[in-house]
């Protein structure tokens, strides 16, 4: 997949009262070293990769693969030397860098992502990264509004690049990665709601509406179901989408923070809302799918999950998704998810289905389909920035399953014996 910019529409500045920060080039003396440092360490990572990076007039490095064009050299050290790959991906946004095919050229970085930065380096970390900013923390006081930083900008937007169903997680294509994306959101939701057992008279608790459908093909079973979210805008789409389904006696969908939810249901099911919960609150979400479960139930994720390694490396970093997309998002691991069930509640993993490629052909579809709606999404009010800013997004997600860096799996969890 390429860009749809090219090099007359790249922006070189952003706005200073829509994107702080990016109207402005890092200088002074500190910045010009820690520059020279960022790039002696970006020539010397990229250097041993298959890309091509084509950095002055007559100067390339790489062993030769998907290009990146560096059109601002100083500008790209100088936000990298001053906020690492934060800075790097700022300035993808203003344009001082681009590539031919950004989710490829992504994909090679993420399959190296371990060992891009030095190994004596690396334990630097702590000491680089104090006094940074920090990874929001999803107190109750604080979650409504990091869900609405995402998921309330535009109802709109959204039915952009999602399917008729706007399901906004991966699908499951089944082993037909060409097979019709939304055919293969409903697999998804019905594959989950078997594992969890629901059908005529089940009480099902969902963790995480969305914009409804997981809700309206639970009722269509015939099951009773409460929906609770922190997205006023999903809230109002999906009971208007309930209603015109004809479920709306089934159905409730209250503004509510999955820690206060009271009562017991038959099956709890919660589709990639975890990444979200923030790693000190892992162990609460677990323990809340504990206590709301009736006897006998089954609870069904999906998660997005990352290696064990990384995510001990990472925790509490913040990050360029936590920055401009994700406030509060980390992903965990399947280990961790097995340790804090195993150690802190009477839920064990029963049953698990990895299917990371599918997410990689979902982020494909929604990205061409993102790309292909550029004049309408300008038409929403949003901007050039925004449109890059979304497009690296969609490719660095991508790029992370493509290079399988990430998964994304369906888990039963049922009491053990």
């Amino acid at each position: 997949m390429t860009t749809t910019s090219s090099r007359s529409s790249i922006p070189t500045t952003a706005p200073a009262d829509a994107w702080p920060g990016l109207d402005r080039v890092p200088t002074g003396p500190r910045t010009a070293v820690s520059a020279a440092v960022a790039r002696r360490l970006f020539l010397a990572a990229l250097g041993r990769l298959p890309v091509t990076v084509h950095l002055e007039v007559a100067a390339s490095v790489g062993l030769g693969g998907p290009v990146m064009t560096v059109h601002r050299p100083d500008e790209l050290f100088a936000r990298l030397g001053r906020d690492g790959l934060i800075g790097f991906g700022e300035a993808y946004l203003t344009g001082a860098w681009d590539a031919e095919d950004l989710t490829a050229f992504l994909t090679v970085l993420a399959a190296d992502v371990s060992t891009l930065v030095p190994a004596p380096l690396q334990k630097l970390r702590r000491l680089v990264l104090r006094g940074r900013p920090r990874a929001h923390r999803t107190t109750k006081d604080h979650t409504r509004e990091l869900i609405a930083h995402h998921y309330d900008l535009s109802n709109d937007l959204f039915r952009l690049f999602l399917d008729e169903s706007l399901t906004y997680s991966s699908a499951w294509f089944d082993g037909d990665q060409q097979g019709d994306l939304h055919a293969a959101q409903l697999r998804k939701i019905d594959r989950l709601l078997d594992s969890a057992g629901v059908g005529p008279g089940t009480r099902v608790l969902e963790i995480g509406t969305g914009w409804g459908e997981l809700a309206i093909r639970a009722a269509a079973r015939g099951a009773t179901v409460r929906s609770v979210t922190l997205s006023v805008e999903q809230q109002a789409l999906a009971r208007e989408r309930v209603a015109a389904a004809g479920h709306a006696d089934r159905v409730q969908i209250d503004l509510c923070d999955y820690r206060d939810v009271a009562g017991t249901y038959d099956a709890v099911l919660s589709v990639e809302m975890i990444e979200a919960v923030g790693h000190e609150y892992w162990t609460t979400y677990f323990r809340t799918l504990d206590r709301v479960l009736a006897p006998g139930g089954r609870a069904g994720i999906q998660a997005i999950l990352m290696p064990h390694d990384r995510m001990l490396a990472t925790r509490g970093s913040y990050t360029w998704i936590n920055k401009y997309i994700f406030p509060g998002g980390f992903l965990p691991s399947a280990q961790v998810i097995d340790e804090i069930t195993s150690r802190h509640t009477t839920l064990r993993v029963t049953d698990r289905l990895a299917f990371g490629p599918d997410y990689a052909e979902t982020l494909r579809r929604w990205d061409e389909a993102f790309l292909g709606r550029r004049e309408e999404v300008l038409a929403l009010g949003f901007d050039e920035t925004f449109l890059r800013m979304w497009h690296f997004y969609l490719s660095y997600s991508r790029a992370g399953f493509d290079a399988g860096y990430l998964d994304v799996q369906q888990l039963t969890l049922a009491r053990g014996a």
